[in-house]
C-alpha cells in the first residue's frame, strides 16, 4: 500500500512574497504622490471656471467650464489671438469675463464699417467673424497704455467686451490668466482652445 495515492486535504501554506508586497506598495505610494503632484500644479498653477453668455460663441458656449493657465502672463505678455480670462476693471465682485486679445499695448485700434483696424491697417481675421454694428468706443481712435489690451468676444454682436465704456481696455493686472483648455459636455467640445 505504499504507492497508493488518494484525497489529501492538506493544503500547502502559501508564503506571501516580499518582493510582491514591496512592489504593491511602492505602486501605491507613487500613484499618491502623483495624485498630490497633479492636484499641486493645477491649483497652484492653473484654475477652473465656467463661461459666461454666448459671447465667445462657436468656440466656447454659456456654461462650459475651461481651464485657466494663470502662470504663463507672469512670464509673457498675451498675444493677439489669445483668448484670455479677466475681472473687468480689476472688480473681484464681478464674474470672470473670457475674450479674444484683438490690440496689443501702444497700438491704436478703431472699428470702422464693422471691422477692425489696428495702427491704421485693417486686421486680417480671415473672415472668421462677423461685421461689428456697434463699434462702441472704438469708433473714435482708442490707444492703448502701456499695460493695456483691446479684447472681443467672438460672437462679435452679442458681447460686452473692450468696445463697452464700463469695460474699455483691459489692464494687464486684470488678466488671471490664459484659457487654454474646455471641457464639453462631448469629445467634440473638448480640448485645447484655439
Amino acid at each position: 500500500m505504499a504507492g497508493r495515492k488518494g484525497l489529501t486535504f492538506y493544503q500547502k501554506k502559501k508564503r506571501i512574497n516580499p518582493k510582491v508586497v514591496k512592489d504593491v506598495f511602492e505602486m501605491i505610494i507613487g500613484s499618491l504622490i502623483a495624485v498630490f503632484l497633479a492636484f499641486v500644479i493645477v491649483y497652484s498653477v492653473g484654475m477652473r471656471t465656467s463661461v459666461v453668455g454666448d459671447s465667445m460663441e462657436p468656440v466656447l458656449y454659456n456654461g462650459q467650464e475651461i481651464l485657466i493657465n494663470r502662470v504663463i502672463y507672469r512670464l509673457a505678455s498675451p498675444e493677439r489671438g489669445d483668448v484670455v480670462v479677466f475681472l473687468p476693471n480689476g472688480n473681484p465682485n464681478a464674474h470672470y469675463y473670457v475674450k479674444r486679445v484683438i490690440g496689443l499695448p501702444g497700438e491704436t485700434v478703431h472699428i470702422q464699417d464693422g471691422n477692425v483696424y489696428i495702427d491704421g491697417s485693417l486686421l486680417d481675421e480671415d473672415g472668421a467673424f462677423e461685421q461689428m454694428t456697434d463699434p462702441g468706443i472704438a469708433g473714435n481712435e482708442l490707444t492703448l497704455g502701456a499695460d493695456e489690451f483691446f479684447v472681443l468676444g467672438d460672437n462679435r454682436n452679442s458681447s460686452e467686451d473692450s468696445r463697452s465704456g464700463n469695460i474699455g481696455a483691459v489692464k494687464k493686472k486684470d488678466i488671471v490668466g490664459k484659457a487654454w483648455f474646455c471641457i464639453g459636455e462631448d469629445w467634440e467640445n473638448t480640448g485645447r482652445i484655439e
